[in-house]
């Protein structure tokens, strides 16, 4: 099972983010709620410079999943204080 709430519909099937009521940001971890926002300044600075919206989508893709690989990295690792 994914990291998802293992929440069930009222048919008993496993609740999945889109089946889920409300903002999908409800649901997020910390770690893509930071990326959603990043995503969503970077976005409009592309827009602000004329990038088409494909070429914005892909890019945008590459960098969510790199900052998602550095946050969960990140998260494992142990600070000294």
């Amino acid at each position: 099972m994914s990291h998802y709430s293992a929440r069930r519909t009222s048919s008993g099937r496993p609740q999945t983010p889109a089946s889920r009521e409300g903002n999908q940001r409800d649901y997020a971890t910390i770690n893509q709620l930071i990326c959603i926002s990043n995503m969503e300044n970077i976005n409009a600075v592309m827009i602000n410079d004329g990038i088409p919206q494909p070429q914005r989508l892909k890019k945008l893709n590459e960098i969510a999943i790199q900052q998602i690989r550095i946050l969960t990295e990140v998260e494992g690792r142990k600070y000294l204080k």
